[in-house]
């Protein structure tokens, strides 16, 4: 297999690194590394024709993901549906509203994406041991791929985080560990270890290839369009590495020739507990501020402070976006709503996203024919015991009444 990665930048200082050797962050400034390829090759080497005959998981898009070799660390991730939401949208005033639902990948989140990507690469790289802080579902992702490629993965986690998470993880082999406090505490303990045993940081941003694989949402939502964007792209967002991705991702289709130059505006959806993004956007700041005290049951967007919070902030004003901020009433009640509609569990985080489609529409930012994409980026059913219904009705000699 042929590998158009080049090099690796800085997304501060544009400082290049190779690309063949473990690489962190950024070894002057601390920025997140970004893969960059020769896209003039990709654009000479391959058209968009050939995906007709590749299989259907995100590895169709390789000459745009960095491995070197034809071994992928694989479970078999499916290109992911993108829903119609016709009923839902009636009830928020979006008749083109459209679902992609990250929650069939393996591991039942997007995180899977990330955690392939980047556990192949570490293989190829030669690590041994994977450390990685988390709220729940990126370290899930990595133990199951870690244990794929036989590769030991340690985990650190939130003593908040949903019990069936933190079983989940374990059930894949990983040494998980719990701490006080949120996933900053728990990226503090992290980075010691990784520090002190030399071992492989797998922190949101600090390793270059998370969003490598997390940029194939971008790809995938391109190529069900027709090789065209919707007007609106409405993300949940706690290290925003999915946002980042689908941006890079829509820069490098068009540097190629597989799209036009329409730019879809991001949003980015935060939990009014933790919003430390929509706070810097509202204040025309370029970084946010740590949160303090951090609250939301939407665990995977509880983030204080995200290390790339730079590089959204700059996708979501280059694309004329915004953030937004939601209750967790209103969560918890889009949650209800989609599974009610549309038959979709969708997980807290993609019930922010959801909530903060209808506030922007309400608000009139999202006009009512505008094409809208939200993502929920995992399944209800790791949070079953924030699911909302009406309870069971018991039956009076069990025969249903007549209505």
């Amino acid at each position: 297999m042929t590998s158009f990665a080049t090099h690796l930048e800085c997304s501060r200082c544009q400082e290049d690194f190779p690309v063949d050797q473990i690489q962190q962050v950024c070894k002057s400034d601390g920025g997140p590394l970004l893969v960059r390829y020769d896209l003039r090759r990709v654009r000479d080497s391959v058209t968009r024709d050939v995906l007709r005959d590749r299989p259907e998981t995100l590895w169709r898009y390789r000459e745009l993901l960095p491995m070197t070799g034809d071994k992928f660390v694989s479970l078999g991730e499916p290109i992911t549906p993108l829903n119609g939401a016709e009923r839902l949208g009636a009830e928020i005033n979006i008749p083109r509203l459209r679902i992609k639902d990250e929650g069939l990948l393996a591991t039942g989140t997007f995180k899977a994406r990330g955690a392939a990507v980047g556990v192949t690469r570490a293989m190829e790289l030669g690590v041994r041991v994977i450390a990685l802080p988390t709220a729940g579902n990126a370290g899930a992702a990595w133990a199951a791929y870690g244990a794929r490629a036989g590769i030991r993965v340690v985990v650190v986690m939130p003593d908040t985080t949903p019990d069936v998470i933190i079983r989940e993880t374990s059930a894949y082999g990983a040494d998980v560990y719990l701490v006080s406090g949120s996933i900053a505490d728990a990226g503090a303990v992290v980075k010691r270890a990784c520090a002190a045993r030399g071992w492989y940081e797998a922190s949101t941003l600090r390793e270059p290839y998370r969003i490598e694989g997390k940029k194939t949402i971008g790809f995938e939502l391109a190529e069900q369009l027709g090789w065209r964007l919707p007007d609106v792209i409405v993300y949940p967002t706690g290290g925003g590495v999915g946002l980042i991705g689908m941006w890079k991702a829509f820069d490098e289709l068009r540097a190629i020739g597989w799209l036009d130059q329409k730019r879809p505006r991001f949003v980015a959806v935060q939990a009014e507990g933790c919003a430390p993004i929509v706070r810097a956007f509202v204040e025309g700041r370029n970084e946010s501020e740590p949160w303090p005290d951090p609250r939301t049951f939407a665990a995977g967007i509880r983030v204080p402070k995200a290390l790339g919070d730079f590089i959204v902030l700059k996708a979501l004003r280059e694309s004329g976006g915004i953030a937004i901020a939601v209750s967790e009433g209103e969560i918890a009640e889009s949650m209800r709503a989609a599974g009610g509609t549309e038959g979709m569990l969708v997980c807290p985080e993609g019930g922010a996203a959801i909530a903060g489609t209808g506030k922007l529409r309400r608000d009139g930012w999202i006009r009512e024919d505008e094409e809208v994409v939200v993502f929920n980026t995992g399944t209800g059913l790791k949070y079953a015991e924030f699911l909302q219904g009406d309870a069971a009705r018991h039956l009076a000699a069990n025969a249903l009444p007549d209505e």
